[in-house]
């Protein structure tokens, strides 16, 4: 390289792993279907962590952070417990599976497409791999970014 030249870049790993548009539907009670978009965001420095935003026509989107590891069990098995829980349907039709989301202030179920959600989770796989997710973590920014709380002052 000559010594004029910039330095070589990596490209960004985020654009390695495009975010994923999904069109699902949130369930409002047993007959009633409401059709949404959600994106799903892969940060491969906190691979563990899947940000989905389910994207509102009106008003604002709802943010969760989902694990990654939850999010490719529940394609084809019960995962996780508490407030997050995902499981395949029963329909024979088109492979999807439920998500429940549950807070004190919100539950929601929703349908979504299983198989371009099960190719992209595949995709972050091969970026960062279930045994390194961890890797390097940093731990108090992680927790302070998941929960949203602000940066705390250095001493």
């Amino acid at each position: 390289m000559h010594r004029d030249q910039p330095p070589l870049r990596a490209r960004s790993a985020p654009a390695l792993v495009p975010s994923l548009f999904l069109d699902l539907d949130q369930m409002l009670d047993e007959f009633t279907r409401l059709p949404m978009r959600a994106k799903f965001c892969f940060d491969p420095d906190v691979a563990a962590v899947i940000t989905v935003e389910f994207l509102a026509e009106r008003g604002p989107s709802l943010i969760w952070h989902l694990s990654r590891e939850l999010l490719y069990r529940g394609v084809t098995s019960m995962s996780g417990a508490g407030d997050v829980r995902m499981w395949p349907t029963l329909s024979r039709e088109q492979p999807s599976s439920w998500l429940l989301l549950e807070s004190q202030e919100v539950e929601a179920l929703f349908e979504l497409p299983t198989e371009a959600l099960t190719e992209w989770l595949d995709a972050t796989y091969r970026i960062v791999s279930a045994e390194a997710e961890m890797d390097g973590l940093n731990w108090d920014g992680f927790l302070m970014e998941l929960l949203d709380e602000p940066g705390m002052p250095s001493e």
